[in-house]
């Protein structure tokens, strides 16, 4: 392995755990087979999501993650990400209550990170200031992502937001910043940024987007992707290295700011080319390498 150039920051990779298979034990082996020690949970373990395990089954997957010599970086629960039109009090009951659970998993699992994701505020049109329509629609929203958030601070880890598509807010980078704004610093939670999803809710990827949510991102998801036409809109999901954004500028921009210790590998969103093999474990180990090829700073 070369060695990193002086100055450099050390990156780790990770992965959805399913990426490397639905078969909980073998997905593990994988993980150890390729040299990818830390672990971003979110389903196929032991055939459910992270949050309908049992402390039994969490114990149990704890255990078999230590013997392997791994550990668990972020617990990716699906939490908040769900229509605000329900109202307060049922938005409270059904994504502000389990947040609880997702605490008491993360208690036996140790994982620096709990995910939660943006709330779905509009359709199929996405306007210009997303957090201005969560004002007007639901203003109760960004207090119950500050208890969320100090619910999980309070046990010792760390409240992350990652952005979706479909809807939801944190559309851009613009609503990012927004979202922060009203947060405020004191709620102690950073940002997850999906590259992809953000694109395809109309922000290209790119040296200027990454810039804007620097300030707030502790953890970056990278997926391929390949645009079709001259709006660039995503149609194809591909490999990282065909991929129609700066993969290469842009990690090498956080790698250097130390923005995100751990970089987490997803499955490219778009349609399969025709004649193209369907997504596989093959697809992963061609994107570690690549990484690993082109930036020294990566553990091998």
């Amino acid at each position: 392995m070369a060695a990193a150039k002086p100055g450099s920051r050390g990156v780790r990779l990770t992965m959805l755990n399913s990426m490397a298979g639905r078969d909980f034990e073998k997905a593990l082996d994988r993980h150890a087979e390729w040299r990818i020690r830390d672990l971003d949970l979110k389903d196929q373990i032991f055939g459910k999501s992270l949050l309908e395990l049992s402390d039994g089954e969490a114990g149990r997957a704890a255990q078999l993650i230590q013997a392997r010599g791994l550990a668990v970086y972020c617990l990716s629960t699906g939490l908040f990400h769900a229509e605000v039109a329900v109202g307060e009090d049922a938005f409270r009951r059904e994504q502000l209550g389990p947040v609880g659970r997702a605490v008491e998993l993360a208690r036996i699992l140790r994982p620096r990170f709990v995910r939660l994701l943006p709330a779905k505020v509009a359709g199929g049109v996405i306007p210009q200031d997303m957090i201005a329509l969560v004002r007007s629609r639901a203003p109760w929203l960004v207090g119950l992502y500050r208890e969320a958030a100090a619910a999980v601070r309070a046990a010792g880890f760390e409240p992350t937001i990652e952005n979706e598509v479909a809807g939801s807010m944190l559309a851009s980078p613009r609503d990012v910043a927004g979202f922060f704004a009203e947060l405020g610093p004191d709620a102690g939670m950073s940002y997850t940024w999906d590259v992809q999803n953000m694109w395809q809710c109309g922000t290209f990827p790119s040296l200027e987007a990454y810039a804007a949510v620097r300030p707030y991102m502790h953890y970056l998801h990278l997926k391929g992707g390949i645009a079709e036409g001259p709006e660039r809109r995503l149609r194809w999901a591909s490999a990282l290295e065909e991929a129609a954004w700066p993969v290469l500028e842009i990690v090498r921009r956080a790698i250097a700011d130390g923005a995100s210790p751990v970089i987490c590998l997803n499955p490219s969103h778009g349609e399969r080319r025709p004649g193209s093999a369907a997504a596989g474990p093959s697809d992963v180990e061609r994107d570690i390498a690549f990484l690993r090829r082109n930036f020294e700073e990566i553990a091998r």
